[in-house]
């Protein structure tokens, strides 16, 4: 049975004086073990944390909470909050970390209205919390940061202020969402050792945001809603236990109800926009995709057009949609449905699906004429993401089209020029363009959350391809600008061994050792002698090269500024060809001068003063 809130919208769509407004859509992003899904389900009243593999989440989730709920789960304490709920719920998205942005994608930027940027209160930012941040700055949007596991700081007692904690996992997942502490009341009850450890927690994850650039306070610490738009409000709470997850969703409502009125109206009235989450195999229906619906209602029987190497056109065979407070991924129990209007996780099976690509836009049509005006759409938005071109770059291959577009974006930022870029593994032929790359600095392949399949692992040991893998973004890009810097590192210093370094050197009054054959002289040096450098007088004239360099009756492989030895050469004969208080310097030649230029900035101080003099 379609849920009355969907009728409503889907009644009043394109209505002026009755625009309805759907709920926003919800990203739940951290490092990985954070506590999303604790929290989550400690909303919804499910296990979902519990099924995945190791307890982290393994693919990209919806769960919509109505408004209902979440007043019930809030109590009075809404009624302080806002006089007027206007949004209908709202539309958890939980991620793998690295999803939230780069799978919830749309053109020009992402699908979250908001977001809670989750934070271990006892470990602080980590590797993956950086990457949230970097993709919250980009799309600008606004969030929460909720610092969970509370329950784990030393002395702190979860029974403080709710009884009802005191009641196994299962029961409490049972009771009513009324039983959700508030952190606030729970914090009142604490020892004020316990409240002291707390609050230098929540001013580390403070200081530690101001050091990125934001204004950061604890939630209650605010005096008016407006205060969001400058600082960023922090909701200490606990998956575990439920405090402060009231606070966590009236912040959510507050910046919902006071910054995105605007853009919440349901724009598209005649057919639904989305982003394809995933792919799955259902018994009776055959291929199907998890898709959320960010604008406009989609409809069974609808036309859907899917992006990818070749747009996929097929037609809504059913909508399937996961049952309030229920989680898309995991829901066994769908409804049936005529129509879904956005924000919504919804389940689609049609004709077609196995080459959808997750991250690909889908634009569903009611008119068969609007079919190819929306086929030239997706396909100019997928090949803005997926391409190759004939330029000296890197290969790029990524899980989703959205974790490929944000790697793009990122190298761009770098100036690294980009061969290919597409969605999946990393195979023999990716090896194969990346070793035909001139600069061996781009001779390599970025897979990111892909493996990389055997064959190509060989091949490119053999042709000296260099495979980043990682799950992390930023953490993949730096391992590549290291191995970039230490490979130009080494490419300077070989290039610096095979030519004569700049050098000057005063032959030492009384030190003339041998005079001939070899020559042995004392000399003082400037810049960096070695053993094979050709020297030349004042004049200009080849008087020798150095055989070897001795000190204290002992032969050494170089002298540098500063030092006094002897030095021999079997061309010059001395007192003749050379003399006591003649300068030599190095002869170098044009190619000498060319490469020590571009190694410039290897050189020593008293070396770059002698290249410049010659």
């Amino acid at each position: 049975m379609q849920r009355n809130e969907d009728k409503d919208n889907i009644r009043n769509a394109g209505n002026r004086t009755r625009q309805p407004i759907r709920q926003p859509i919800v990203s739940v992003l951290g490092h990985v073990d954070h506590g999303k899904t604790s929290l989550l389900d400690r909303i919804r009243g499910t296990r979902v944390q519990l099924g995945e593999v190791g307890g982290i989440t393994q693919h990209v989730g919806a769960s919509s909470i109505p408004m209902d709920a979440i007043k019930k789960m809030c109590g009075d304490a809404m009624a302080k909050f806002t006089e007027q709920t206007m949004i209908p719920g709202l539309l958890f998205i939980d991620t793998p970390g690295h999803e939230a942005f780069t799978t919830l994608r749309k053109r020009g930027g992402s699908v979250a209205d908001l977001a809670i940027l989750v934070i271990d209160i006892n470990e602080g930012f980590q590797p993956q919390t950086d990457e949230s941040l970097t993709f919250l700055k980009e799309f600008r949007t606004p969030f929460v940061v909720a610092a969970t596991k509370i329950d784990r700081i030393a002395g702190w007692n979860p029974h403080a202020g709710n009884p009802q904690t005191e009641k196994s996992q299962t029961e409490r997942l049972k009771t009513e969402k009324s039983n959700q502490c508030s952190f606030l009341s729970s914090f009142r009850e604490q020892r004020e050792d316990v409240k002291e450890e707390l609050n230098n927690k929540v001013y580390n994850i403070v200081a530690q945001l101001g050091e990125r650039g934001l204004n950061a306070e604890r939630f209650d610490r605010f005096e008016k809603v407006e205060d969001f738009t400058k600082s960023v409000a922090i909701v200490p709470c606990s998956g575990k236990t439920g405090e402060g997850v009231p606070e966590l969703l009236m912040m959510l409502t507050g910046l919902a109800q006071h910054f995105l009125k605007d853009r919440l109206a349901i724009s598209n009235t005649t057919g639904g926009r989305g982003t394809v989450l995933e792919l799955k195999e259902m018994r009776g229906l055959g291929t199907t995709i998890d898709v959320v619906v960010y604008d406009g209602v989609m409809r069974r029987n609808d036309s859907i057009v899917i992006g990818g190497r070749e747009p996929i056109v097929t037609k809504v065979k059913a909508l399937l949609r996961p049952r309030p407070l229920k989680e898309l991924r995991v829901e066994k129990q769908f409804e049936s449905v005529d129509a879904v209007p956005a924000a919504a996780g919804i389940k689609i099976s049609a004709p077609g699906l196995e080459r959808a690509i997750p991250g690909s836009p889908v634009i569903a049509v009611k008119d068969e004429k609007d079919v190819e005006a929306a086929k030239l759409e997706v396909q100019k938005e997928v090949e803005e993401v997926q391409f190759e071109r004939d330029v000296d770059g890197v290969i790029i291959k990524a899980d989703t089209l959205g974790s490929l577009e944000a790697i793009i974006k990122m190298m761009q930022a770098e100036n690294v020029a980009i061969r290919k870029a597409e969605v999946g593994s990393a195979n023999k032929q990716d090896i194969v363009e990346a070793g035909n790359v001139k600069d061996k600095l781009r001779r390599a392949v970025l897979a990111f959350n892909v493996p990389t399949l055997p064959d190509a692992e060989e091949l490119a040991k053999d042709t000296k391809v260099k495979i980043f893998s990682s799950n992390v973004i930023y953490s993949m890009l730096e391992d590549y600008k290291d191995w970039q810097r230490n490979a130009r590192e080494r490419e300077l210093e070989e290039k610096l061994a095979s030519v004569q370094r700049p050098v000057r050197l005063k032959l030492l009054k009384g030190c003339i050792f041998h005079a001939a054959k070899p020559c042995i002289v004392g000399v003082e040096v400037t810049g960096l002698l070695r053993p094979g450098v050709q020297l030349k007088n004042e004049e200009g004239s080849i008087v020798g090269k150095v055989k070897e360099i001795q000190r204290e009756g002992r032969n050494i492989s170089e002298a540098k500024s500063g030092d006094k030895g002897a030095i021999s050469m079997d061309e010059p004969v001395a007192g003749r060809t050379i003399k006591e208080g003649d300068v030599l310097v190095t002869a170098l030649t044009a190619e000498d001068k060319k490469i020590l230029e571009e190694v410039y900035d290897k050189l020593t101080t008293d070396e770059k003063t002698l290249l410049n003099s010659l």
